[in-house]
């Protein structure tokens, strides 16, 4: 039976492409005294293709900028800074949210959570949702010490949880990084799909939240 869902941030619940989107938009307005002679979209589009998806912390990111655009009066580490301080003013929700938060609740779910990332700056996006009350634990790699897809973060959590791995479903949107590693530990998963990956072998996958919580009673239906 399951007993717990536990979810990915970046991707899953927090349309991270979109947010960076409004962020960097937003900068470089706010910016514009120093970054005004380069155009906005070549702006964007190269903070976006240097962010990796968030793969790359963006101390390098702003790094290059300001050496590719020949960006004065403004370092590197100032504009890191900013993205530390206003990314949060700018998180989107994906569709459903909050809808699927309320109705995992009501079915007396637990919910976890496990992103890979700075403690603190995800723990501000979390609250930027408005969803931190929602969860029985989270984990975030920094102040964990380790990331997915090692095992052991997977086990941390489901120790908090007090549950086993195969009373667990994991939510997540990256193929390694989320589906295989919790599917290894006997956990079943759902991929939240991401058009960066045509087909990941996840026991189900979805494209909108609101599926999570039809999918979890439905599997409970055979335990009753």
């Amino acid at each position: 039976m399951i007993k717990a869902v536990i979810f990915d941030l970046d991707g899953t619940l927090l349309n991270r492409d979109e947010s960076v989107k409004h962020f960097v938009n937003e900068q470089y307005d706010r910016l514009n005294d120093y970054v005004g002679h380069i155009p906005n979209a070549e702006y964007v589009a190269r903070f976006i293709e240097l962010d990796m998806r968030g793969y790359v912390w963006k101390d390098k990111v702003y790094q290059k900028l300001v050496n590719e655009f020949n960006i004065e009066g403004i370092t590197s580490e100032e504009l890191l800074q900013d993205y530390i301080i206003n990314f949060k003013n700018h998180c989107v929700p994906f569709e459903n949210l909050m809808d699927m938060l309320e109705d995992l609740k009501r079915s007396n779910l637990l919910l976890g959570m496990i992103t890979n990332g700075y403690g603190k700056f995800q723990t501000d996006n979390i609250k930027a949702l408005g969803i931190e009350e929602f969860f029985d634990c989270i984990l975030v790699s920094e102040w964990e010490g380790i990331k997915k897809p090692d095992p052991e973060i997977f086990y941390r959590a489901t120790d908090k949880l007090n549950i086993a791995p195969n009373e667990c479903i994991f939510v997540g949107d990256h193929p390694e990084n989320d589906v295989y590693a919790a599917e290894s530990l006997g956990m079943k998963t759902i991929w939240k799909k991401d058009s960066q990956w045509n087909k990941v072998n996840a026991d189900y996958t979805v494209d909108n939240l609101a599926e999570v919580p039809l999918i979890i009673s439905e599997l409970n239906k055979q335990y009753d």
